[in-house]
């Protein structure tokens, strides 16, 4: 993990295409940055990735009869 000290109005590049800039500090409510990436890159924040992630994980934990419980209820011949 690389770690740096920024100030206001000072920006990182990671690779050709993206830069992170650091606007402003805001104490002990953290600090305001902003992102100029390609549009084709996804960026979120770690604990959005990791809330769709255990979804996802407990939707491959799904009962055995899902399906059929599914059907069911949208009137679907099971």
């Amino acid at each position: 993990m690389l770690v740096l000290t920024r100030k206001p109005g000072e920006k990182i590049m990671i690779g050709d295409e993206i830069v992170i800039t650091f606007l402003e500090s805001r104490g002990s409510e953290g600090i305001r940055i902003g992102i100029d990436a390609p549009r084709h890159l996804a960026i979120k924040r770690e604990e959005i990735f990791e809330a769709v992630a255990d979804a996802n994980r407990e939707a491959a934990h799904a009962p055995s009869d899902a399906e059929a419980i599914l059907k069911g209820l949208l009137g679907g011949e099971g």
